[in-house]
């Protein structure tokens, strides 16, 4: 199986941790945030991987050329920020064929299990397939009764789009995927820097299976401040 990690960003809300590097090389466990989603991805099957790299990228590349994780790694190197959609369309070009891939970001942490979540995604045969949870945040995903996309939405502008508004449910995507290589069929008109969430919602309003995963009974933490940072250790510890 293949996969990606988005280790792109500047961490801008982690300095100055990432004043001199990047955010998935800072450390939790004695283990760098980059090492553990590599080595979970392994477990979880992964023999390919690619990692997108920008901020720092050189810190990235020679961290992953100094072990042996036992898996083929690409670097996916962005001159610019392209954001997560855009960074996984530059990618595109290792996602050929049919196969499914997971997708993950590097600053967050969990114990889900993610042979459950890639066969719950071939099960259903869907063309994307999100881990979401029951928790606080600005932007929320809806699905309605079928755990399927329906729309957006944004508590802090009020912006929202939907197309069903009959039932449906709130829930907070994790940044953990499986997709399926048909949505870069919807990237076409998106240009070159862009999130997947408007991808996501494109393709479900023409009628795609965009399918939730929920994982509230698993560990989940996004390391995005220095204080969840501070919870991480103290949770491995």
């Amino acid at each position: 199986m293949k996969a990606m990690l988005f280790a792109a960003g500047r961490g801008t809300r982690l300095a100055p941790l990432t004043d001199r590097h990047p955010k998935c090389l800072v450390t939790a466990g004695n283990k760098t945030l980059l090492e553990h989603n590599i080595r979970k991805l392994k477990a979880a099957g992964v023999e390919t991987l690619v990692i997108n790299t920008h901020h720092f990228a050189e810190q990235v590349i020679e961290f992953i050329r100094s072990k042996d994780f036992g898996l083929t790694i690409h670097i996916s190197e962005e001159q610019e920020l392209l954001g997560q959609g855009g960074g996984l369309l530059f990618a595109s070009k290792y996602f050929q064929g049919e196969e499914a891939f997971l997708v993950c970001n590097s600053d967050i942490y969990t114990d889900l299990d993610l042979r459950a979540l890639i066969s719950a995604h071939n099960e259903s045969q869907s063309l994307v397939t999100l881990a979401i949870a029951k928790r606080d945040t600005s932007r929320y995903l809806r699905f309605d009764q079928n755990e399927n996309l329906c729309g957006w939405e944004n508590r802090k502008t009020g912006e929202k789009v939907s197309w069903n508004d009959n039932s449906y449910d709130i829930w907070a995507f994790n940044g953990i995927q499986v997709i399926s290589p048909r949505l870069f069929d919807y990237m076409d008109d998106l240009g070159t820097s862009f999130s997947t969430i408007p991808v996501y919602l494109k393709a479900a309003k023409a009628g795609e299976s965009i399918k939730a995963f929920p994982m509230d009974r698993s560990y989940w933490i996004d390391i995005g401040t220095v204080e969840k940072l501070e919870a991480l250790r103290g949770h491995l510890s």
